[in-house]
């Protein structure tokens, strides 16, 4: 009886940790697809014969898309076998790589960014609320694991973009690998069961969803993912309008952002086994805060860029996943819950490039680092708030 218990025990092991390499793998095409924007923004505007102020509307389509994602999505993984879902939306990103360099009309172009948008708002939502389900309590490290993931196909993007632009001389073939990369994933995600839905308990502080808390996340998740969406989409065309760095130079910088977004996301794994994520996520928005900061005083440095672009990317690391984890400690994730949080993400997302987009010709590339400061230093302030709250929500139910 023991053997068989301690067989079972092992294949649940086995089980969890086949998926959650798939999701980790999902991720990587995530982080691919979700970068390709901002190091390939001005070679689109060239192909649809667009200005900047027009194109920068593709944030706006592909976060309106990714909101409409997260908010149908979250449903969707309550009510249907998780993994089939994911291997869909991985098509979709798949299919709109192959098509987005073809397009040389700016509202088919804009079309497409929509429904990209969709399918990795879905997909997003799937990765992280399946995560949850798979190892409950203990997601904190696997988490974080699951963004680093994201992080290195962010990273490895503007590469693939700016080799692939020096072999073939356009972009056309870069999407085109990626799109490679990204669709065998979903082969992998069909040959695994799916994790069974959380449900919400009748009682409990965990057992419950605190609605004031999940408003206050979402509040915090459009201030931050509009900071990082911004940063990672707009410091190629900042350091190149600014002159401070060639394109060939500014797709590194882009990557560099990217890369130290990956390496704080590894260095958090057993970070977030000992530190509380309160504590985690008040270093991170102060980091935040003081590198944009620093461009901000000196914007005409290479060096200064290079270095808040570094200390931007370390800082936001572990912000994303760990916010997931404070929550699932307060109450219970659910796909429903996980959706509103994307919801957020994805306004956020959606607005603040935009904004930047609207005043970059007008003002001049320093409206970059303007608009992420006040963005930043606003998320400083609802974070106080969260965690005061979610502190004495705590504190009431233990009384």
């Amino acid at each position: 009886m023991g053997t068989t218990f301690s067989k079972e025990a092992t294949d649940l092991d086995t089980g969890r940790m086949s998926k959650t390499a798939a999701y980790y793998l999902a991720f990587v095409a995530l982080g691919l697809t979700s970068a390709t924007l901002g190091p390939t923004l001005p070679a689109l505007a060239e192909n649809t014969r667009t200005h900047l102020r027009e194109i920068s509307f593709l944030f706006t389509a592909r976060s309106l898309g990714y909101l409409i994602g997260s908010f149908f999505g979250g449903r969707l993984y309550d009510t249907k076998a998780g993994h089939p879902v994911m291997a869909v939306m991985l098509l979709g990103m798949a299919l709109a790589l192959i098509l987005i360099p073809t397009l040389s009309l700016l509202w088919l172009l804009t079309a497409v960014l929509l429904l990209l948008g969709v399918v990795e708002g879905a997909l997003d939502v799937g990765g992280n609320t399946l995560l949850v389900w798979v190892h409950r309590h203990l997601v904190g490290p696997y988490m974080n694991g699951l963004h680093f993931f994201f992080g290195i196909g962010a990273f490895l993007t503007p590469l693939i973009v700016a080799q692939t632009v020096l072999l073939s001389g356009d972009i056309t073939w870069a999407y085109w690998a990626l799109a490679l990369l990204v669709a065998p994933v979903a082969l992998w995600l069909l040959r695994l069961p799916s994790p069974a839905a959380q449900k919400v308990a009748k009682g409990g502080p965990a057992g419950q969803v605190n609605h004031r808390l999940v408003a206050l996340i979402v509040v915090f998740f459009f201030l931050y993912v509009g900071a990082e969406v911004a940063f990672g989409g707009w410091i190629f065309t900042y350091a190149v309008e600014l002159n401070v760095a060639s394109e060939a130079v500014a797709a590194y910088l882009t990557s560099g952002f990217w890369g130290a977004l990956t390496i704080g996301r590894l260095l958090a794994i057993p970070i977030a086994a000992r530190v509380r994520p309160r504590y985690m996520l008040l270093a991170d928005l102060i980091g935040c805060v003081v590198s944009v900061g620093l461009v901000l005083l000196w914007p005409g440095s290479l060096a200064v860029v290079w270095l808040g672009t570094l200390g931007v990317g370390l800082s936001m690391a572990s912000i994303f996943p760990t916010t997931i984890s404070l929550a699932e400690r307060r109450m219970t994730v659910t796909g429903q819950v996980t959706g509103w949080f994307f919801v957020g993400a994805s306004a956020g997302g959606m607005v603040l490039p935009w904004l930047i987009g609207q005043f970059f010709e007008g003002v001049g590339p320093q409206v970059v680092m303007m608009v992420l400061w006040v963005d930043l230093a606003l998320a400083l302030g609802v974070l106080l708030v969260l965690i005061s709250h979610s502190t004495r929500a705590v504190i009431k139910v233990e009384e």
